[in-house]
């Protein structure tokens, strides 16, 4: 684990800019980070203690329609 990890930071407020992936696996959908986060390709992600981060969707009507 990076010294950078705040186990009592909010998932809201986790510095996640600092957090880089140690090991990849495309082919899963998945990449752990060095905080120990696990972070799914559809944008949902499961934190070290357990607490799961649900999907940042866009929704239809925000979608930008090419013409």
């Amino acid at each position: 684990m990076c010294s950078h990890q705040l186990p009592s930071a909010s998932a809201d407020a986790r510095p996640v800019h600092l957090a880089h992936i140690v090991a990849a696996h495309p082919e899963q959908g998945w990449n752990l980070l060095c905080d120990g986060t696990i972070v799914f390709d559809d944008s949902g992600e499961l934190l070290p203690d357990g607490r799961i981060v649900d999907p940042h969707r866009v929704t239809a009507g925000a979608l930008a329609v090419a013409a």
